[in-house]
């Protein structure tokens, strides 16, 4: 059976990549490629370099923030 080929925002976020199988992480993984897919879809459809440009902004701080996000979910002391 052939795997999906995964969205922009899915392989933005690394949604495959989850070692320790975590159901917290690939939920937390999953919001957030819908909301970098929603800008990405912004991204191609609108005519505006300005609003390219916040798009492309809000994705690249959409990945900082799950990057933040799965540590958090992934810490131990």
């Amino acid at each position: 059976m052939p795997t999906p080929e995964l969205t922009y925002g899915e392989r933005a976020v690394g949604l495959t990549f989850n070692p320790g199988g975590s159901g917290e992480v690939a939920d937390c993984k999953l919001h957030f490629a819908k909301l970098i897919d929603q800008q990405n879809e912004l991204r191609a459809a609108c005519a505006s370099p300005e609003q390219k440009r916040l798009a492309s902004v809000a994705i690249t701080e959409l990945q900082t923030a799950q990057m933040w996000a799965v540590k958090a979910l992934t810490w131990k002391d």
